[in-house]
């Protein structure tokens, strides 16, 4: 996408009502730049798989979000795990303008729906326009992206293994930031931090890490705003739009996302339950994008 067009240099204001955040700010971009593409668009098939949700747009484009299971307590029983999802059968040939008015809902499945939507159109403009101008593509995790220093602290939201084994062997001083800490190895424990303590933490490291789910939990612009200047950030995974400049303006500099290869083939596996396994390197290759500063 030519993020250097007039259009791309401003920030695009969230429409009337609509709350001032990044969740906001990238519904307006991606619409912003398809222009009356977007109401001609709608949702062609959708799977709320038990590790990510995936859509198929009409224009054959996919999209991908992790479904927040745990973050469901409705899902006891049938009646009220009605209420917080979007309504079976009554969800193919729904125009994504209309999905994507679920962003701003409560229920976090209904958002979940909505933002796998919102990927979905960043990839039409990816496939239209080519990757973000204001951002450099990089090869392999968006953990290597990173600059971190010897001694700089970091601060993980949510255990990813992977990346605190590398921390751990480096001997590199860091939290993690957890709403369940019994997700933890034994050895990982001493780097437990309650997730309430970010207002404390977030200011003080000089490399932040998060997961895309952020934003479907409302809790990403809070933490970004934490940011001390000039630290190192980054959002990844298959939630995260890879619309480059709303989260650069926010003080992110690495984005690590997720392009759909194979829809189709997408909505067979998480229909049958697939996880991240059965999809990365298959019918979903990783993007990590080291972005630049936005104006």
């Amino acid at each position: 996408m030519d993020d250097t067009s007039p259009a791309a240099t401003l920030k695009p204001a969230p429409a009337a009502g609509r709350p001032d955040t990044l969740l906001a700010e990238l519904h307006a971009a991606v619409l912003e730049r398809l222009g009356d593409e977007a109401g001609r668009l709608a949702i062609e098939r959708a799977v709320l798989g038990i590790f990510f949700t995936g859509v198929k747009l009409s224009n054959g484009a996919g999209g991908l979000c992790a479904t927040p299971i745990k973050g469901v307590p409705e899902a006891v029983c049938c009646p009220s795990s009605a209420k917080a999802m979007p309504t079976p059968g009554k969800i193919a040939g729904r125009p994504v303008v209309q999905i994507l008015e679920d962003l701003y809902r409560p229920q976090d499945l209904r958002r979940t729906l909505a933002i796998a939507t919102l990927n979905a159109l960043a990839e039409t403009l990816w496939l239209r326009d080519g990757g973000p101008a204001c951002a450099e593509l990089r090869e392999g995790d968006a953990f290597d992206a990173l600059t971190i220093l010897p001694g700089q602290r970091v601060a993980l939201v949510g255990a990813f293994p992977p990346y605190m084994r590398e921390l751990r062997r480096r001997g590199q001083p860091f939290h993690v930031l957890e709403l369940a800490p019994e997700t933890l190895k034994p050895e990982e424990l001493p780097f437990y931090a309650p997730a309430d303590r970010a207002p404390e933490i977030v200011p003080q490291v000089e490399v932040f890490i998060t997961t895309g789910t952020t934003l479907i939990n409302g809790t990403l612009d809070g933490l970004l705003r934490l940011l001390r200047p000039g630290a190192e950030a980054a959002v990844i995974g298959p939630t995260a739009t890879l619309i480059a400049e709303p989260f650069a303006r926010r003080g992110v500099t690495v984005l690590g996302g997720t392009r759909v290869l194979e829809a189709d083939e997408l909505l067979e596996r998480l229909a049958e339950g697939g996880s991240g396994y059965h999809l990365f390197g298959k019918t979903v290759e990783r993007v990590t994008l080291r972005l630049t500063t936005a104006p």
